[in-house]
């Protein structure tokens, strides 16, 4: 072992135990948290992008694709077909896993030396950040910070115990992980460059380290082949992220109040500053080098600001350990209370608590739940205007004529809603729809939703709007499917 590694602190981290789990009020934080993400669950309607997830994973489930690998679409089409139409039963995951969340934060304090106090607090943190407004919706955004914040979680505890078997579980979580996204290998190439410098050098040289590398590695491989064979379409997700880059400021702003109006920015903030100075957590502070890495790689790729998401958790336990090691006056505990009991409300204020009537997005800085409404309510008022525009055809022009969407979202929507009017499959061009399939050749004309069927108009004879600036009927196909498909795909 080298000098780095045998620092005194480190030898007294890696002998001393964790306090106890505090267990009652641990989980009680998570149930708050996962009972109102229940009871809104079933607010207004799917968003559009539940809808993309939902059309993937239940009518063209797949190893792989466009946008991302295969277990959100997997899951949310399932739970679909067992449960058509609920949407408490459709979120459900969501919510356990925001529970989840808070509660491995808690032992990620737990880890670090905190106490009761500083479980509360760490999971208090986690269950009012940004990270319970987004686990609303079904996504990879909501999913994969839980997976994130458990490799955390099982890397600190490796850290003070040095029991190999952890490393094990961390590729067996790593490799789900990427059934979700395919971002945590940046994580993990963080976390190895910062240990080949600040230590402990010796974990890139655990076998059971690239043991659970090799795990993650093979439940990869049927996603692998497919983005492989299938021209590596997740590679140009990047372009199409960093064109939708706000600006740095932005960026800035998003991260930090992402983790929360209130109490969790100031976490965030403490804590890093905690893990890079305090000598009780210098055993740790290669992985709060290693999270400020993957910021800087976010930020110089133009990445979203909500991939920081999936780093709060540790910065969020170090706030609540050094806070509640800190010989503050007696009465500290009120105040800290109070900015967490605002923080909640900030919290809840954000989710769909709102008639859908209240047409108001934000109250001051604080963004209201209302904002969900914008982007579920509208999918239903658009596939009901596609079908009612599909139903005015004249029968032998429908029977005909196909559904193209210019954009997933509308497709999504459409194909989902409109069964009631006889349509049963959407095409695009758009992003992962491309991939689904083409119109049949027995589609002469199409029913295009979109702003401009400019991408479709060379093809066919005639084009005429239906529905202003909206809908559009293309008939008299020229060149076969065939030909016309490869030139509408987009991203």
């Amino acid at each position: 072992m080298t000098s780095q590694e045998t620092h005194p602190v480190e030898v007294v981290a890696e002998a001393r135990g964790a306090p106890p789990f505090a267990r009652l009020p641990v989980l009680s934080v998570a149930a708050c948290l996962a009972a109102v993400l229940v009871a809104t669950s079933v607010r207004y309607a799917h968003g559009f992008d539940e809808l993309y997830f939902l059309v993937a994973g239940r009518d063209h489930l797949s190893w792989g694709y466009f946008d991302q690998p295969p277990l959100v679409p997997l899951l949310a089409g399932t739970l679909d077909r067992w449960f058509p139409g609920s949407l408490l039963a459709f979120r459900l995951p969501m919510a356990l896993a925001a529970a989840a969340g808070a509660v491995v934060t808690a032992l990620i304090a737990r880890e670090l030396g905190g106490g009761r106090a500083a479980q509360v607090m760490a999971a208090g943190a986690y269950a009012t950040s940004g990270l319970v407004i987004i686990s609303h919706w079904v996504g990879t955004y909501g999913l994969d910070p839980f997976f994130w914040t458990l490799v955390v979680f099982l890397l600190v505890r490796w850290t003070r115990t040095r029991r190999d078997g952890l490393l094990i579980w961390a590729g067996v979580v790593t490799a789900v992980s990427l059934e979700t996204k395919f971002l945590i290998p940046g994580l993990w190439g963080a976390v190895l460059a910062s240990a080949l410098v600040l230590g402990p050098r010796g974990l890139a040289g655990r076998p059971k380290l690239w043991l659970g590398a090799l795990i993650a590695l093979v439940a990869t491989i049927p996603a692998l082949v497919w983005q492989a064979t299938h021209g590596w379409p997740y590679t140009q997700m990047g372009s199409v992220v960093a064109a939708e880059f706000p600006g740095y400021l932005a960026f800035a702003r998003d991260g930090l109040l992402g983790a929360g109006i209130g109490i969790g920015a100031l976490a965030l903030v403490y804590g890093m500053w905690r893990l890079l100075r305090s000598p009780e957590l210098r055993p740790y502070r290669y992985l709060a080098v290693a999270l400020l890495l993957v910021v800087a790689v976010v930020v110089l790729t133009h990445g979203r600001a909500y991939y920081l998401m999936s780093l709060y958790a540790l910065p969020f336990a170090a706030a609540a350990t050094e806070l509640s090691r800190r010989k503050l006056v007696r009465w500290w505990k009120t105040p800290v209370g109070l900015a967490f009991a605002v923080s909640a409300v900030v919290t809840v204020a954000g989710l769909p608590v709102w008639p859908s009537s209240v047409k108001a997005t934000s109250f001051g800085p604080i963004p209201l739940g209302t904002v969900f409404a914008e982007g579920e309510t509208v999918e239903q008022q658009l596939a009901d205007g596609v079908g009612q525009a599909y139903l005015s055809l004249r029968t032998p022009v429908r029977e005909q004529t196909a559904v193209f969407a210019g954009i997933y979202p509308f497709a999504a929507s459409v194909e989902y809603y409109g069964p009631r009017y006889g349509i049963h499959e959407v095409y695009s061009g758009h992003r992962g729809y491309w991939y689904f399939d083409r119109p049949p050749d027995s589609a002469r004309n199409v029913l295009y939703v979109g702003e401009d069927p400019a991408v479709l108009r060379r093809y066919f004879s005639s084009v005429t709007e239906v529905a202003p600036g909206l809908i559009w009927l293309c008939s008299g196909r020229g060149p076969s499917w065939d030909t016309i498909w490869p030139e509408v795909r987009s991203r």
